[in-house]
Parts: C-alpha cells; structure tokens; sequence
C-alpha cells in the first residue's frame, strides 16, 4: 500500500511582520530642529511628516549643517513601499534596489519600515570576472593586481573605483588612463610602495587620505583610504575620517559612483550597495540623499557631466536635491577656486557646449552669480565656443578654455555683474587683465578691423593681442553669423600669417646700412606692413625699400 505523502504548512511571511523600523509620526509643517528632537525622544529613526518620509540620518546631516530652521518635509524621501500585507519576496525585491528602507503602509498610512541589512553593504552582489578580464586592458589589470598584492602584505584590502568600474557596468570599452583605486587600511602607505614599485612620482594629500602616483607609460593612479565624511558647513570641504568600504560608498554623491570592484580574490566582485548598476541600466542619476548637492555644491557641475557624457537624466529626488541646493546659494564657503577647477573638468569633456547649456538651464551657473542669466547671445556663444576652442588649436594659439569660456559667459552681462562673477572665481593678475579685455574692448576693435583699409593696418590692431582675445573675436563672429564673419575671417587671417613675414631679418637690414638699435626694429615693421599691403613681394624689393629709407635718413 503505497504512503501517504506529508503535506507541510506554507508559512507566509507579510510585510507587517517584518517591519523593524517603528514609523513616529510629527506634525504638519515640523522644522529640522524640532524634528531631530522628536527622532531622538522617541529613539526613531524614521519620521512620517506630512505622509512623507524623513529619515533620521538626514536630520542629522542638517543639524551638522546649521539648517535647523528648514522645514523637515524638504528632506523627504521616495522610499519604496508596500502594502502591509505584501510577502517577504515584494520586500525583498525592493530592498535589492538599494533602498536603505522599505516603507510598510496600511489603510492608516505609513506604519513602519523594512531595514536593509547592515552587512549588504560591504557584500559584493555580482561577479564581474569574466566581463572584467575581457572589457580591461591586461596593462590595467597587472597594475591593479599589483595594487591588491601591496593592499593584503599590509592587512588591507584594495578595491578599483570611479569610471573603470562604470565602464565595465555599462559594456563600454575601457579607454581610460587614470585609475581610482580605495584601500580599506592604510591607503597612503600603499601608495607609496606603489610609487616605489613602478617608478613613479608620488602626490600626497594627507588632510583627504589621499595620494595620486604618476606612473611612466600608465597615467595616474589615484589611490584614496576609504574613509567617512562630516560636513559642517554647507560648500566647504568636509572633515574626513578613516572608515570601511561600505561608509566609502555611502559617503558618494551619485549612485552611479557607489559602485566597487574588489581585487583580492580574483574574481571581481561587485559591490552594489544602492542599485547604481541599475541606474546605469535605466540611465538614471540619482543622489544618495537629499542633502548631497548642499553639502558639496561642486557636485551640480559633475551631474550635468555625467548627464551629457553618460546620458543619464536626473530622478525625482535628485532635481528637488539641486531645487533645494540652489535655494541656499551662494555658498561663502565654496571657494572660487574650487568652482573655477570645475568649469575647467566641463570644459575637458567631450561636449562642454551641451554641459554648459544644461548647466546654465538648470540655474547652476547662478552659483557664479546670483543674477546671471541665459541670454540668446550667451546661448548662441556657448554653442560656438567648442569650434572656437578647435580653431584655436588649429592656429597654433595657446589659449587657456577657462577664460575664453568665461568671456563668452560673460559678455552679454552687465558688467558689474561679469566684475563680481570674475571676483567669485577669484580670477586675478594677468588672466583677470585678459578677459577684462576681451570684455572691454572687442566690440570697438571689431569695428576698427572692419574701418581698416589697409591689411597692415589690421595688423597692427591684432598685433599686440593675447591669443583669448584672438579666439573670442573670432567666437563672437561665429556665433553672430553662424560662420566666421568678417571680423572672424580677418582674425583667421591674422593667425595664418608667418611670423617673420619678410625676407630680410635684422643681420640682414644691418649689413645694408640700418644703424643697429630702434631704427632696426622700425625698418623690420615697415617691411612687414609693405608684405602685407603687397607693395613689396620679394627680397629685391624689401632690399629696395631698405636703401631708399636709408637715402631719406629714415
């Protein structure tokens, strides 16, 4: 007689039982201050407000930074949520996200949450072996090898961050130099063994826990201690301390950037801890939390280029982040020369006309000045000013992207306005003297290149110009005329014309009677002018010249 199988009960786990985060609600309209209180008398850590989500971590992130008096509701966060009767998997699922909670809600509203847990932080979530070994050079991969040897002989662990570990998320070809690696230990001391071990030149930078190694025929190899960071004003440079890998990443700005790839163990495993491989997935950039964009302001130029070079568009929450930023603006503590490094970072990819356009859309460009505006002119410049740049190089003119992107930001400001933007940015001495300049005066030049009769005569109007006021002449004519204009042309011109431009030189006026001093340099100028209106075209000519103005005593 055949037995009867056993029937096991089903246990269902819902929602509900597994909240281990109590939900306290406050009241309408409470402020940060009198919130943090509430979290800390009712020992919560989650706060309903208004049937939004605060977090205590987040009161505290602005009671460090004196925003006691904000409202609480402007830190809410979208946490995912389930219905109270939802299973453990509808939990879980959302968890794997990379939510910190899971909000739990009934017919009342929120009732509690889910808590991810602690050790997902520093856990990898995926092997990237195989993808890792066939997407990176073997050259990078022998360096960081030699990273991770160096790392484990002193206790520590190494792990490759930064724009690698997103390039290999994303499938894209790994073409950069420069490496970010963290060591979870004595990063500096590891460095310096790596400086040591491939001859390189080593950069220390012990306030961050941070050194750089310039490598011969390798870029550089960043090399930071993973470490926690405490903001106590907002725009200044945080206080740092040495941490876990996990805290590393929860320190981050973008999800995208809270992505870790271990090296000891061979078999690159990623660690994940917010679900930035899905947002690179769903070409989504998403901050950590709402206060990220107020703790470090510079992080709204590194949003809008992720946002062009990546083709990531910013969530919900992270446009009410950059809302809330650029309420409190300006930012004293945010120095001018940390905003003007990164223009220069925008002005080095690959479209900084289009991160420039976003950035100035967004009204981030008004950390520069409370009053500057996207006008036309400016639009139509900055559309110009990568062909500008390019034409430049072309010309051989050694001119600095910063200032001639500050010129075209800034000539269709007022100019108290564009004065006190180049005081925000701490320009001074001779590149401050080159962009005033170009403000000042390249509508009147323009104009007298256009009177000139004479091509010598432009000439010597363009003669005594710095390369920036070159290219902003001709910037300005292409973005009126949609090609160089006139002036743009003259300018082009200019450039293409030999230095010399003559066959005699001053030995050569000399040995035909010139006089050496002043008379020599004077004598050379008239043969330059006389090439250029053509009334002279060869060495018999300017020999010509030269005795006639000698005859005149000249």
């Amino acid at each position: 007689m055949a037995r009867r199988s056993h029937a096991y009960p089903q246990v269902r786990v819902d929602a509900a039982a597994l909240v281990d985060v109590p939900a306290v609600a406050a009241p309408a309209g409470i402020r940060v201050g009198d919130a943090l209180r509430l979290a800390r008398r009712r020992d919560a850590r989650l706060l309903v407000a208004d049937g939004r989500c605060v977090l205590r971590d987040d009161l505290v992130r602005a009671q460090a930074l004196g925003l006691d008096a904000l409202g609480a509701g402007a830190l809410a966060r979208a946490l995912p949520t389930v219905d109270a009767g939802a299973d453990e998997v509808a939990v879980r699922r959302a968890l794997a996200g990379g939510a910190p909670l899971v909000a739990v809600r009934d017919r009342r509203g929120i009732v509690g949450a889910v808590a991810a847990p602690a050790a997902r932080r520093a856990a990898p979530v995926a092997s990237l072996g195989a993808r890792f070994t066939r997407a990176v050079p073997d050259a990078v991969r022998a360096v960081l090898a030699r990273v991770a040897e160096l790392a484990a002989a002193h206790g520590a662990r190494a792990f490759a961050v930064g724009g690698l570990v997103r390039d290999v998320c994303r499938d894209a070809a790994v073409t950069r130099r420069d490496l970010d690696v963290v060591v979870e230990g004595d990063g500096l001391r590891v460095a310096r063994h790596l400086a040591d071990a491939l001859g390189g030149t080593l950069t220390e930078h012990p306030r961050f826990l941070t050194a750089s190694v310039e490598a011969p025929g390798l870029g550089r190899i960043d090399v930071a201690t993973s470490r926690a960071e405490r903001y106590e004003t907002p725009g200044a440079l945080p206080r740092v301390l040495p941490a876990g890998i996990a805290q590393d990443l929860a320190r981050r700005d973008f999800t995208v950037n809270a992505l870790a790839v271990e090296l000891a163990s061979g078999g690159f495993g990623l660690l994940d801890p917010f679900g930035g491989r899905a947002d690179l997935a769903r070409r989504r950039l998403a901050v950590l939390h709402p206060l990220s964009y107020v703790e470090d302001p510079t992080r709204l130029f590194r949003a809008g280029r992720y946002a062009v070079r990546l083709g990531l568009a910013p969530d919900a929450a992270t446009r009410r982040a950059q809302a809330l930023a650029l309420a409190h603006a300006p930012y004293p503590a945010l120095s001018g020369q940390r905003l003007a490094t990164e223009l220069e970072r925008v002005l080095a990819e690959a479209r900084p006309d289009a991160v420039l356009l976003r950035l100035a859309a967004g009204g981030v460009l008004r950390l520069l000045h409370p009053r500057w505006r996207l006008t036309a002119a400016t639009r139509r410049r900055l559309t110009a000013l990568p062909a500008a740049l390019a034409w430049a190089v072309g010309a051989g003119l050694a001119v600095p992207p910063l200032e001639l992107a500050l010129l075209a930001l800034l000539a269709d400001q007022p100019p108290a306005l564009a004065a006190a933007a180049l005081d925000r940015l701490a320009l001074a001495g001779e590149p401050r003297a080159r962009v005033g300049r170009g403000l000042e005066g390249a509508p009147a030049l323009g104009a007298a290149l256009l009177d000139a009769g004479r091509p010598s005569a432009r000439a010597r109007l363009l003669r005594e110009r710095a390369p920036v006021e070159l290219a902003w002449l001709w910037l300005d004519a292409a973005a009126t005329g949609g090609r160089p204009a006139p002036v743009g042309a003259i300018v082009a011109w200019f450039a293409g014309l030999e230095p010399r431009g003559g066959a005699l030189g001053g030995e050569d006026v000399i040995a035909l009677g010139v006089p050496r001093g002043p008379a020599v340099a004077r004598v050379l100028a008239e043969l330059r002018d006389a090439r250029l209106d053509g009334t002279v075209t060869d060495r018999a000519m300017e020999e010509d010249l030269v005795r006639h103005r000698i005859l005149e005593g000249g």
